[in-house]
């Protein structure tokens, strides 16, 4: 092959021009303002080539390219140079679509593939397709582009959602799944955390309920280097339910009739939503019945008809009524059940002074513990009725005014004590049990629910008696005597010694006068001392006879104590006053006085009285 000389030296000017090019591209480069992306170096840099170029017009044929095609081509070349940068969202073409990967032109030297499936959200996607994608790197090891669809996805949602978290703007969302302390929500695909607090204004029962709920959010913290995103949805309700207080504050009324749906409900009342500002529909409101939980009238989601009973703005509490809007049950209730009227109705409540009843829904009576049974003791009312047994009641009095009616049980059967005194007259001599022991005596049962007394005066006829113990047990069978039937007080006193010989009609003759016998110090008097000379009989030896050695006794606990034995005469029989007095003839010696002095009884403790109020002195004892 002949080469031309001339050539070489076209060849050597060429490569001379090319050189130079590329220093003053270098110098340039050098000289450009250091805060310049790379981008904009290259932008600048482009500009500047076109001069240097045209250096060597003598190498474009004018006949071959008029000036406009030159400048045109110009356009073309600088077009080829578009700078690209690595970590920007950049336009793709589909070229290819293979089993599991796509194959993308991004206008570089090379192509880029991205696997099939991250285009999960585009079925229909087919060659030619445009797409936009992240340019993670230009070349990896192999020299190719690696491309993400992923995370221009991710890119641009967060974009999305900076835009709404630097512009307040409220962003949709699906609540996924409950974790410690809130829920995770799904805001366009990316995870934000909802903190317990701030999913409602209230604190929400049950968070699975609202799992799969959208709801909108407003971003209150955002942190893209730890991609944290915390939402808030209180936020929102509490401007709803600003703007909504105040159309309601100007709307509202005491006495008003509104719509409103059961929001939450508690023990003690439901709290329904007038339309963005909540009021207290409290369980005493609900009925004019008793109900025992709110839930027995209303269901969350249900929407009632309720009236306003009282607005309080500054506390912001609404009450709320339902039974309200219902008739008064309480109108016209005298003429529904007159007095002596027998009724029907269930025990509702019991408590330690009675058993409620409900005639009808919102109409209940009370039925007295001592309007419960005529002989019967009821210590507690369950023991005779239970909840939600049925019962039938006489009607005793009735107060509109209180919202009042007494009833009572045992007026349905006719009083046992009234026929009483015709079954049982004076003098009646009956068998019983000893139901229950006092102080002052003992009660004895002569029919089921029917006790009688007898008082430690009439439990014998020669023996002072201190106590019921001292001749009866609870349990014993004695035999009694009727003394008196009171019907109208329910009392009945009764006689054990009556049951028996009186022996001091001939105490005379068992003991006459002037017979000495060996007895007992039973007990001290303030005027003497009591003695047991046997058989159940007691004698009185006064003060002075009680010292043989005829000194003054000041104190029958200076010269006697219980139990003391002595040597005493009968000086008088009195069968009248039931009385014997006597005298000390001796006391044997080589008795031991306790350490403990006996006490000194006085003569009214010697008699005991009967209680005023029988029944109440029974529970006491």
């Amino acid at each position: 092959m002949e080469i031309n000389p001339g050539m070489n030296t076209d060849i050597e000017n060429e490569t001379a021009i090319e050189t130079a090019i590329e220093a003053e591209l270098d110098l340039n480069a050098d000289m450009l303002p250091a805060k310049l992306t790379p981008r904009e170096k290259r932008d600048l840099q482009k500009a500047q080539l076109r001069p240097l170029a045209n250096r060597r017009p003598e190498l474009y044929e004018e006949d071959e390219f008029s000036s406009e095609e030159y400048e045109a081509m110009m356009e073309m070349y600088n077009g080829t140079l578009a700078s690209i940068e690595e970590g920007e969202i950049v336009k793709s073409r589909v070229l290819e679509i293979r089993e599991n990967l796509v194959v993308l032109d991004i206008g570089f030297k090379s192509e880029g593939t991205i696997p099939l499936e991250e285009f999960k959200d585009m079925p229909d996607l087919k060659v030619g397709d445009e797409v936009e994608v992240l340019l993670e790197h230009l070349e990896d090891m192999e020299g190719s582009v690696v491309l993400s669809k992923k995370k221009a996805d991710f890119m641009r949602v967060w974009e999305r959602i900076r835009v709404a978290y630097e512009s307040d703007m409220p962003v949709e969302g699906t609540l996924v799944k409950k974790i410690k302390g809130g829920v995770v929500v799904d805001l366009m695909g990316v995870d934000a955390f909802l903190p317990g607090s701030q999913i409602a204004l209230r604190r929400v029962p049950n968070i699975d309920e609202l799992l799969g709920q959208k709801y909108e959010f407003k971003i209150i913290k955002l942190n893209k280097r730890r991609r944290n995103i915390v939402v808030s949805r209180r936020v929102i309700l509490e401007t709803e339910r600003a703007g909504k207080r105040e159309k309601l504050m100007k709307e509202l009324a005491k006495d008003q009739v509104r719509k409103g749906v059961v929001k939450n409900i508690t023990d003690f009342g439901a709290f329904i939503d007038l339309g963005g500002v909540d009021g207290l529909l409290h369980i005493t409101d609900m009925s004019w019945g008793r109900i025992s939980h709110p839930s027995e009238m209303v269901q969350i989601g249900m929407e009632l008809e309720i009236k306003v009973l009282d607005i309080d703005w500054e506390r912001e509490r609404i009450s709320l009524g339902l039974k309200q809007l219902q008739a008064y049950p309480w109108k016209d209730v005298a003429e529904k059940f007159p007095v002596g009227t027998r009724v029907n109705g269930k025990v509702v409540s019991i408590t330690n002074y009675g058993a409620f009843i409900e005639l009808e829904p919102g109409i209940e009576g009370l039925v007295h513990i001592s309007e419960m049974s005529w002989t019967r003791n009821v210590r507690h009312p369950s023991k005779l009725v239970s909840i939600g047994e049925a019962i039938e009641a006489v009607v005793l009095k009735v107060d509109p005014t209180e919202e009042k009616i007494s009833l009572g049980m045992k007026q349905t059967e006719q009083d046992p004590w009234m026929v009483l005194p015709a079954k049982y007259p004076v003098g009646t001599r009956l068998n019983g049990k000893v139901r229950n022991l006092t102080s002052f005596g003992a009660f004895v049962e002569i029919e089921p629910g029917i006790d009688g007394l007898i008082h430690i005066s009439d439990m014998s006829w020669t023996k002072r008696v201190q106590h019921p113990s001292e001749v009866v047990k609870k349990g014993d069978a004695v035999d009694v005597v009727i003394l008196n039937i009171d019907a109208e007080n329910k009392r009945i006193s009764l006689g054990l010694k009556q049951a028996s010989e009186d022996p001091w009609l001939r105490i005379g003759e068992t003991y006459p006068v002037g017979t000495e016998l060996p007895g007992t110090v039973a007990r001290l008097m303030d005027k003497g001392v009591v003695v047991d000379v046997g058989n159940d009989i007691e004698g009185f030896v006064p003060l002075s006879h009680l010292n043989i050695s005829g000194a003054q006794v000041n104190s029958s606990a200076d010269v006697a104590w219980e139990g003391m034995a002595m040597n005493v005469r009968i000086n008088e029989v009195d069968p009248i006053h039931r009385r014997i007095v006597l005298g000390v003839v001796d006391i044997p010696e080589g008795q031991e006085r306790p350490a403990e002095p006996s006490k000194v009884h006085t003569e009214d403790e010697d008699n005991a009285p009967i209680p005023a109020d029988l029944d109440a002195a029974v529970d006491e004892e």
